[in-house]
C-alpha cells in the first residue's frame, strides 16, 4: 500500500482527516502524533502546572467543545475530495520547472493586467468623448440647450411600444434569418 505524499499528509493533518493508509515506514504526522502523545503522558513540573490552569475563565472553552456539531459544509467537502481516490496527486516541480511555471504564470498575469488597463482606458476615452459631445450640444448648438434637453428627455420611451432592440431575445449570436422584410404591423381597429 502506498504512503501519502507529504503535502497530502499535511493537509490531512490541518483538516483533521484520519490517516487510514498504512505504510511500511512511519509517516511524519504519525511520528509527530506519537511524540506529542509521549510528551503528554510524561509532563515536566512546569508543563504540569501550566496544563492544569485554564487559559481563560470565560465559557469559550465550553463553546469550543460543541464546535463538532456545527461542522462547516465546505470543510466536509474539502475532506471528501482530499480522500477521493480519483484526486490526482499534487504537482511536484523541480526548482527550474517551478521557476519556468512561475515565470509563464506571471507573464500571463501581466499580459491580462495590461489588456484590462487598455480596455479601461478605451472605455474612459469613449465616456469622455460622449461627455464632450453632450456638453457641446448643450452649450454650442445655438438654441440655448433646447436640443440637448430634448435628447436627454426619457419620457414616453416604454409607454406605447418597446425599443427595437428588445424585439427578439438578446443573444450572443445573430438570428438565422437576419431581418424579416415581410413583417407588417397589425392594424388597430
Amino acid at each position: 500500500m502506498r504512503s501519502l505524499s507529504p503535502a497530502l499528509a499535511s493537509l490531512a493533518n490541518v483538516f483533521r482527516i484520519p490517516m487510514t493508509l498504512a505504510s511500511s515506514r512511519p509517516s511524519v504526522t504519525r511520528a509527530c502524533h506519537e511524540t506529542l502523545a509521549r510528551r503528554a503522558t510524561q509532563p515536566g513540573p512546569i508543563t504540569a502546572a501550566v496544563q492544569t490552569a485554564s487559559f481563560s475563565s470565560t465559557t469559550s472553552l465550553a463553546k469550543r467543545k460543541d464546535s463538532r456539531s456545527n461542522v462547516d459544509k465546505r470543510i466536509t467537502l474539502i475532506r471528501y475530495f482530499l480522500h477521493h481516490p480519483l484526486t490526482p496527486r499534487p504537482l511536484r516541480f523541480s526548482r527550474n520547472r517551478y521557476l519556468r511555471h512561475w515565470t509563464i504564470h506571471r507573464a500571463w498575469q501581466l499580459f491580462q493586467a495590461k489588456q484590462r488597463n487598455n480596455q479601461q482606458l478605451e472605455l474612459q476615452r469613449q465616456y469622455q468623448s460622449m461627455q464632450a459631445a453632450c456638453e457641446e450640444l448643450r452649450t454650442g448648438a445655438g438654441d440655448g440647450g433646447k436640443l440637448f434637453r430634448k435628447s436627454m428627455n426619457k419620457k414616453g420611451i416604454f409607454n406605447d411600444m418597446f425599443p427595437i432592440e428588445y424585439g427578439r431575445m438578446q443573444t450572443d449570436y445573430p438570428p438565422a434569418e437576419g431581418w424579416n422584410h415581410d413583417w407588417k404591423r397589425i392594424e388597430k381597429k
